[in-house]
Order: structure tokens, then sequence, then C-alpha cells
């Protein structure tokens, strides 16, 4: 008799509708989604994403695509997405500009969150094009605190800014726009001297969180709390390992050109995934022992170090063998 399958319930899923869309930028879209029945929808915080089920990308397959949320979490009547159609998009982000018009039924799942605020003394919020969307119910919590803050958005020039006219217009001179048409902004400069207990949140496209990283690492007093919107890159060494489960001892191999996932679901255990490239976080299974090596862009790096979990859509194993949590 074969062994039972393990199943992860997957995340619960809501139909939407598109009921608005509006150009942002030359790039950028926003969109309006609805509940498809009447209801409220799944509630919210600051800095959460949704994953959306977009139908008819890449290959005519349906792609899950995380986009963060940007519109208030009191406002449950609907959600507000915006999405950057970038020229190296994976198909997720064209197949919703091409396809998604108002009136679109659309599957999301509940909102999930990487990038919560957390404590501080002072806040700093770079944003990066695109990446600003998550930001603004950040920035909206932390404007009715009393504690400091402000916001350095970057883009080639305004035009390419999302939100920017709004952010001006809502919190005035805590916000200021840095071009980078003549060059590289000198981010050293601008995060010099941040008092102790500054918290800063980075989310951008390329190396903007590993340049604001460096721009203050000779200020140990200071947090960087990270978002990114592209998949990391895990195009390192890869060998083959061992991966066992802690409920029933049986041991299966990863080879090289595999994951963890993949090897799983070959063996009928399930676990709940979407993205499938380490940027939700939906496959993040428990470690009982081994060495993960994380290539993932949702722990930080205190929660690599503690090796308490990994994303098996991408991470591997330094060790040889790890045993998991099913």
């Amino acid at each position: 008799m074969s062994a039972p399958v393990s199943a992860v319930s997957a995340p619960s899923t809501v139909t939407v509708t598109v009921t608005a869309r509006r150009p942002l930028t030359a790039r950028v879209d926003e969109f309006r989604l609805e509940p498809a029945a009447p209801g409220v929808l799944p509630g919210w915080t600051p800095g959460a994403h949704l994953d959306v089920t977009v139908p008819g990308g890449g290959a005519g397959e349906a792609l899950v695509r995380q986009y963060s949320l940007c519109s208030d979490p009191a406002d449950r009547s609907g959600y507000t997405i915006a999405v950057d159609r970038a020229a190296d998009s994976r198909g997720g982000s064209t197949a919703l500009h091409e396809l998604a018009t108002v009136g679109t039924p659309l599957q999301v799942g509940e909102p999930r969150n990487h990038f919560p605020l957390t404590r501080a003394l002072n806040y700093v919020f770079v944003a990066g094009g695109i990446g600003v969307t998550p930001m603004i119910a950040l920035a909206a919590q932390v404007a009715r605190s009393d504690r400091p803050w402000r916001m350095l958005c970057l883009a080639r020039t305004t035009d390419a800014m999302p939100y920017l006219p709004e952010l001006r217009s809502t919190f005035g001179g805590a916000v200021s726009f840095h071009g980078s048409s003549g060059g590289r902004v000198d981010l050293a400069a601008e995060l010099a001297d941040l008092p102790r207990g500054t918290a800063v949140y980075v989310c951008g496209p390329g190396t903007l969180a590993d340049d604001v990283a460096a721009a203050v690492a000779d200020q140990p007093a200071v947090d960087v709390f990270t978002e990114q919107f592209t998949a990391p890159d895990t195009s390192g060494e890869t060998t083959s390992f061992d991966v066992s489960l802690a409920s029933s001892g049986e041991t299966f191999t990863v080879p090289s050109d595999a994951s963890v996932l993949s090897v799983l679901e070959d063996h009928g255990r399930l676990v709940a995934s979407s993205c499938r490239e380490g940027m939700c976080g939906t496959c993040e299974v428990e470690v009982v022992s081994g060495e993960v090596d994380h290539r993932d862009a949702v722990l930080t790096p205190e929660e690599r170090a503690e090796n308490e979990s990994m994303m098996v859509c991408v991470s591997r194993c330094f060790s040889g063998r790890l045993v998991l949590d099913l």
C-alpha cells in the first residue's frame, strides 16, 4: 500500500472584479479590485501584499504574482494595487496590463505581510519607482503617530515616479524626490548621521536594498528592512542533498537541478506554494535539523541565522541533509 499523501492546505482565495483602472506613469497602472459577491474583503496591515492569479500569463498558463497593497487598510470594500509593466516582466505584469480591463474577474489570496512596520524612534522610507507602493500605507501609519519620518522617492524623472503628486499633497515636506537622470543618487549623503533607533524601509528594483545597506553600514544603531519586487538570484552553485521528513523518516534526494518543493511534489507530499520564486513566503517549512542555504527574498538576516525555517521553492542545503517538520 502506498504511503498517505501529506497535504498542506493552499491559501484561500476570493474572486474580485476590476472596477477601475487608471495610468499613474507611462509604465504603471493602478487597479481597483472589489469583491465579486456582496461583502467585505479580508483585512490587511500596512506593508502587506496580495497574491493575484493572472490568467493567460507566460505561455498561456495562469501565474501567481505578488503586488503590494497601496490603499487604506481601513477600507475593506476593495483592494488597490499598482502594476509596473517592466521590460523584463516574467509574464504576470504584462498579462495584467493587456487582459485586466474594468469588469475582469480575478482570483486573489488573503493579504500577507512580510514587510510590517516595526517600533522605532525615527523612520526613513526609501522608495525606488514602483517600490513606493507598500510605503504609502506604512508612511500613513507613522504620520498618525508622533514619530519623525521622511520618505525618499527615487526614479529617473518625476513623471516616472508613481503616486508622487498624491504623496506630496498628503505629506508635504516629509516627501522628497531624487531623480537619477543625471546620475546615481548619493544615498550615503542622504542617509548620513541618522538618529539612533532609526528604521530604514527600502523597496525598489535592482540593487537599491544593497546600496542602502552599504550607505548605513557604519551606523550600527540603524535597522534596515527590505522588500524586493524582483525574484532573488538563485543561480549560485548547486549540489544534490537529502531531505528527510520528521513525521515518517522518509528520505528523498534533491538533485542539483531540482528544488525541495518539486521533489516533495514528485513523491506526493504537497506543500502549499504560490510564486515558486522565493518571493511570497507561502512555502515556508520549519527546519528540524541541517544547515539551510537560504536563497529567498522573504526571511530577514536574523531569521536566516536562526535556521528555523526555509522556503522550499528555492532554498537549498549546506550540510548535505535537511530534516523538515513535515
